[in-house]
């Protein structure tokens, strides 16, 4: 359960979002708007990247203000663009890295990441240059490097802006198949077919929240 409740913040003299309460159990819910709408930023308040000015924000009843470790055990998140998550020269130390923390050896940890790149379409890449993938095979490198840390929540800023129409089904795909709670925020609606909750925000405001055809309705007759 994601519960934000009487979120408020600005950015300088521009608000960016105002009176947001929302409780999220679903398993696939998407936020959507206009650029500058608040919906990264609502999305970012997940797992702490940003703090509300006024309000709170809870992920299984912790506070990512105050329990900002442990929430950042729960959410994986993943950026527009994926080079800025790539931090490792292949895309096996990639994975590897983000295990960095745990008590695995250094064997198992290069074992375990090649496991979680087969599992996602990477199989065979472990030793391949991590810059050196596709623009699709690089957003599913950033997808492993969360996935390989089993968190319960993934949150998905606009994720396939910079892919091609092949990858960006692909990476829906693989999206679907998963056992985690998904957040995606998005500007690609055909993507959304299939999940069960839609938000659509405004101005800073929740101006639509429904199954996804009625609440892709409302934002087409929006921005028209």
């Amino acid at each position: 359960m994601i519960e934000f409740d009487g979120i408020g913040h600005h950015y300088g003299k521009r608000t960016v979002l105002s009176d947001v309460d929302l409780s999220l159990p679903e398993r696939r819910v998407a936020f959507v708007g206009a650029n500058g709408s608040g919906k990264s930023t609502l999305a970012r308040m997940i797992n702490g990247l940003v703090l509300p000015e006024k309000g709170s924000v809870r992920v299984e009843g912790l506070d990512p203000a105050k329990n900002g470790r442990e929430v950042r055990r729960k959410v994986g998140f993943i950026f527009t663009n994926p080079d800025s998550q790539i931090v490792m020269p292949t895309a096996g130390e990639d994975v590897a890295f983000s295990l960095r923390k745990s008590e695995l050896s250094k064997k198992e940890r290069a074992a375990k990441a090649e496991r979680v790149l087969a599992d996602y379409g990477l199989s065979g890449y472990a030793e391949h240059p991590a810059h050196q993938l596709s623009g699709g095979q690089k957003q599913l490198l950033a997808l492993c490097s969360m996935l390989v840390l089993d968190p319960d929540v993934l949150v998905c800023d606009e994720p396939t802006t910079l892919l091609d129409l092949r990858n960006k089904r692909r990476f829906a795909e693989t999206l679907r198949e998963l056992r985690q709670q998904v957040v995606l925020v998005t500007h690609d609606l055909e993507l959304l077919d299939d999940f069960e909750r839609v938000v659509v925000l405004d101005e800073g405001r929740v101006v639509a929240d429904d199954e996804p055809r009625p609440a892709l309705t409302y934002y087409r007759k929006l921005v028209e």
